[in-house]
């Protein structure tokens, strides 16, 4: 029997990329290497994840592989400072004469020698009659020529140094072709036409990445630097790694928040916006739970640690968006591959067009058709499209991480882009999961009163919202004094003299009070118990009462809808989701009331909760013609059926593992009308993408065309490489907006 190897899984920072092409050429060298199974690197985060073998691979060997392509690399630790790592990665030693700078960019740094090049390049086509007639045409080869290596050195030394590496075919090696060849056949201006615009290109890609760069950025900016750790000596300031559970530290007005915890004293309105888009501030005070990355706007807080910082909440998301690259789109993958074996295809098609022609038509000219040889090149330069992808992808994985939607890979805004049906859970997705008792019953010689206090003592061990709402309504009826206070006190545990508790999933509880068995649960509890009573089907959640075997009545307990619940089914049918679906455990009579006030297509009731990941296998299985399933729940006792769903998205998820941890998408606020904004947000970002590809083939096949039949000069070629890819470029950051 054969053993899989262990791989190792390792992320490294890495500094000198500026555009997405960089990152192809790392990840197309390191597939290269035995062992390496996995590679994606992100221009906009700067990392370097790769799995590998570690008895085929070393990490030495990957880290030497990205150095001799002219990046700098350090590994990531993973209690690392991100900022702090991702500056040491930039003052890494970077060769200059690769066009790719460690340093932010800066317009003023390229700025000038690219305006000397406009001046040369300027007088050049002037006066390029009277510099064309000088002897030997040197006047023309004066100006031209220190125009041409001015703009295009770092092209010419990356195409070198790739060609010595066996890396030949990528967008330098076409450029270099392209403006050497039109050199040789004497067509100064147009070689260093292409050089400067390629330059001028160059120059707005990295502006663009920049941009990208700065938005992520600024949504990690959100994780704090230090802690105010209080001890016996006073207020000492620390990293938040250096905090321990349960250890207070000190909040002052406008600081943000280190580290989840509870807040001990003081009260204070605390901004989440940065982790959930929402603009109004929450109320906290002694009791309430507070979330590392939000800011303290008000009050001093003193807060009681629940979690090291490495657990937090924060850094979860953290994590989850500096890693939302790496699970790349179809689309994206396409662009890549097709990209790597596009480019030898076209230049075998350019030597076939400079070298056929001549021989085989009467009258063809060798400068003439090499002339179209490298136009040919120019044209087809893939760079609008390998960079424009990627970019749109991650601008829309930006731009809804900062509405407080964390998507974790472009693959799912692919997949959300494809929903037709979305499947919600009721209790805390459509309705708040606040329970209220409204309607007591008694039957057999029970008053109301006798009723609720047997509910709440048969209920006293359970956590479920509604064996709470029990305990709190019986809380409110008694006084303090008789020993219960709407929860499940020592005391009233005593008084009550609870026994037997058995917890019956997906039916209810049952418990022996004063020596007699008790259930309480749900109508189908009694008739698996087999109890005479009187109402089966019932408004609102019930929950049933006996007594050894006889019926005492029954308690109606209410759910409200959420504030937007209405509002989010309406907004998703008005893009375009074809039928929404309620799952819910409760009664048929009370999961058609619900569906009704919501408007939604239908709804399954009365499920257990295997029998919820039973009903969305048979939802998969009718959707036909590629049409995706998403399923919306709270994220922890939902997590089976969200990982079964096409896409799981889990709402409300702010400081909850599980949710971070299952779903494919994390909505940090409860508000049902952010899965209808996840879906425009996908269907823009596609719809973009999809706009850029046809854009930039559609053009470049017309000019290839154009260029071959000799009615395309190499102007237009320009226009059609770097117009179409800054026009794809400017198009592709219209997501982040």
């Amino acid at each position: 029997m054969t053993q899989t190897p262990a791989l190792k899984t390792q992320q490294m920072l890495v500094g000198g990329m500026d555009c997405t092409s960089c990152a192809l050429k790392i990840e197309s060298s390191l597939q290269k290497l035995s062992g390496v199974t996995e590679v994606s690197v992100s221009v906009a985060t700067e990392r370097l994840r790769v799995s590998y073998d570690p008895q085929q691979v070393s990490e030495s060997e990957i880290k030497s592989r990205v150095t001799a392509l002219g990046y700098s690399v350090e590994v990531e630790a993973p209690s690392q400072n991100h900022a702090a790592a991702k500056s040491v990665a930039a003052s890494g030693n970077h060769k200059e004469n690769v066009d790719h700078s460690h340093d932010r960019f800066s317009i003023k740094r390229k700025l000038p020698s690219i305006l000397l090049v406009i001046f040369l390049f300027a007088i050049g086509t002037l006066l390029e009659q009277s510099l064309h007639n000088t002897p030997y045409h040197l006047g023309e080869y004066a100006v031209f020529i220190p125009a041409y290596l001015i703009s295009g050195w770092s092209v010419l030394i990356t195409a070198g140094r790739n060609i010595l590496r066996g890396q030949i075919f990528d967008e330098t090696f076409l450029m270099t072709v392209a403006t050497v060849g039109a050199i040789a056949i004497h067509r100064l201006p147009e070689a260093v036409g292409v050089m400067l615009f390629y330059k001028v290109g160059e120059l707005f890609q990295e502006s663009a990445i920049s941009r990208s760069r700065r938005s992520i950025q600024s949504l990690l900016a959100i994780r704090p630097n230090t802690a105010n750790l209080k001890t016996r000596n006073g207020i000492q300031i620390v990293s938040p790694e250096a905090v321990q559970v349960a250890d207070l530290i000190l909040v002052k007005p406008g600081e943000r928040i280190p580290l989840d915890g509870e807040v001990v004293e003081g009260t204070s309105q605390v901004d989440t916006s940065a982790l959930t888009g929402e603009s109004v501030p929450r109320t906290v005070r002694p009791g309430k739970a507070v979330l590392a990355g939000t800011i303290n706007q008000a009050g001093v807080l003193t807060v009681r640690v629940t979690k090291q910082f490495g657990e937090s909440s924060i850094s979860r998301i953290l994590d989850l968006v500096e890693n939302a690259s790496d699970k790349k789109a179809t689309t994206e993958k396409f662009i890549t591959r097709f990209a790597q074996r596009y480019t030898p295809v076209v230049v075998f098609l350019s030597l076939v067009i400079a070298l056929l022609p001549p021989l085989l038509i009467p009258g063809a000219t060798s400068a003439e058709w090499v002339y179209r040889a490298l136009i040919l090149l120019v044209i087809s330069c893939p760079c609008g499209l390998v960079i424009s992808i990627p970019l749109g992808y991650f601008g829309g994985i930006g731009g809804a991480a900062k509405r407080g939607i964390l998507i974790k890979g472009s693959t799912f805004l692919d997949i959300l882009a494809g929903v037709k049906t979305v499947v919600f859970d009721k209790t805390g997705t459509l309705t708040k999961g606040v329970f209220k008792v409204t309607e007591i019953i008694p039957v057999n010689g029970f008053t109301p009163g006798q009723l609720l206090e047997l509910a709440a003592k048969v209920e006293a061990y359970s956590n479920h919202p509604i064996a709470q709402s029990i305990r709190t309504a019986y809380g409110q009826s008694t006084d303090d004094s008789q020993g219960f206070a709407g929860a499940a006190s020592g005391d009233f545990l005593e008084q009550a003299q609870v026994q037997g508790y058995v917890e019956m999933t997906g039916y209810g509880v049952q418990a022996q009070i004063n020596g007699q068995t008790v259930i309480a649960g749900n109508d189908r509890l009694l008739h698996r118990e087999a109890i005479e009573h009187d109402v089966c089907h019932t408004d609102g959640t019930v929950v049933h009462l006996a007594i050894n075997g006889r019926y005492s009545g029954r308690i109606t307990i209410a759910d409200e809808l959420k504030d937007d619940a209405v509002q989010a089914i309406r907004a998703l049918k008005a893009n375009g989701i074809q039928k929404t679906i309620m799952l819910t455990g409760d009664n048929q009579a009370t999961a058609k009331s619900i569906a009704n006030q919501l408007g939604l297509d239908s709804f399954l009731a009365e499920l257990l909760p295997e029998g919820k990941v039973a009903a969305i296998e048979t939802i998969l299985s009718r959707e036909r013609n590629g049409n995706r399933v998403a399923f919306v729940g709270d994220g922890i006792n939902d997590a089976p059926v969200i990982a079964r769903a096409d896409v799981g998205i889990a709402m409300g998820a702010l400081g909850s593992d599980a949710a971070i941890e299952t779903a494919d998408i994390v909505l940090m606020t409860d508000a049902p009308s952010k899965v209808a904004e996840a879906v425009q947000v996908a269907r823009k970002t596609l719809q973009i993408v999809w706009q850029n590809i046809i854009f930039a083939m559609g053009i470049k096949g017309l000019f290839i065309i154009l260029g071959v039949f000799g009615y395309a000069t190499m102007w237009e070629a320009v226009f059609a490489d770097i117009g179409v890819a800054l026009i794809a470029i400017l198009n592709a950051t219209r997501v982040l907006r």
